[in-house]
């Protein structure tokens, strides 16, 4: 429990907690009740429809009271970072000035634990509001091996969530697309420092990532479409106890019904899906 009057001040707790700050707040910065609730929609049409494009999302929308037409519905889209077509959340935008790294998974398979590593950022809905989440996933086994959240696409939680995740193993290989927040200096630096080989997804490739993908809505519908979190605290509760769930206990069939936990910390070879 974090305290304002104590020895330590705010950043520091949050350090020692390896706790980002920033997800200490929540600032809605105006947003009206009402786009929230068309935000919150939107996310949840797209979770189920991954290849709805802003027209149809418009349209069901419509369907369902709304007044919006699709320039608005496509604006919303791209605040969230969702792209019609194929499953891929693209709420980190490419920064041109920033060097790309080839993607190197073409004709590679995750073979053990820490092989590959893949990371990604959604868009996780509150009452009242929103946030984003990202993660750290280890391919072979489907074990979180690091998450974090913040109330801005800036890059400071995916740095946190990278640099916890590489205080308990380092992988060969880090899979992410092409967002500012992984083509950016920190992310870079701090997995070259680390001796990581970088893959990043050709653009138009959102099922490079599948693993994430397929998280992000197990994820929702498991847990955030059903608890409906009023905080960022409870939100971070309760994604704490979900992924310690997910990790620990939710057996997976890809896996031969065994957790993600029992492969990664065992190190055992689990069949991967076709």
């Amino acid at each position: 429990m974090l305290e304002k009057d104590g020895p330590f001040n705010l950043s520091e707790q949050c350090e020692l907690l390896s706790i980002n700050q920033t997800s200490l707040y929540y600032r809605p910065k105006g947003v009206s009740a009402r786009k929230v609730r068309i935000l919150h929609r939107i996310d949840a049409i797209y979770t189920a429809y991954p290849y709805y494009g802003a027209r149809r999302i418009a349209a069901t929308l419509r369907r369902e009271g709304y007044r919006i037409c699709r320039a608005t519905v496509s604006k919303y889209m791209a605040e969230m970072g969702l792209a019609a077509i194929y499953p891929k959340a693209h709420t980190s935008q490419r920064n041109p000035e920033h060097k790309v790294y080839p993607y190197l998974l073409r004709q590679l398979a995750a073979q053990y634990p820490n092989h590959i590593w893949g990371t990604d950022i959604t868009f996780i809905r509150m009452k009242g509001g929103f946030m984003y989440l990202v993660v750290y996933l280890d391919w072979f086994s489907r074990y979180i091996v690091s998450w974090e959240l913040s109330d801005t696409l800036k890059d400071d939680f995916v740095i946190c969530a990278l640099e916890r995740a590489l205080q308990g193993a380092t992988p060969e290989i880090v899979n992410s697309d092409q967002g500012s927040q992984y083509t950016g200096v920190r992310h870079i630096q701090t997995l070259l420092a680390a001796s990581v080989t970088i893959s990043m997804d050709g653009r138009g490739r959102a099922l490079d990532n599948i693993f994430t993908e397929r998280l992000w809505r197990t994820v929702k519908y498991e847990d955030i479409y059903i608890h409906e979190y009023d905080s960022p605290k409870a939100l971070r509760q309760g994604l704490g106890a979900y992924f310690d769930h997910y990790n620990h206990s939710r057996p997976h069939q890809s896996l031969g019904y065994r957790t993600p936990a029992e492969v990664y910390l065992s190190g055992l070879r689990a069949p991967m899906p076709d």
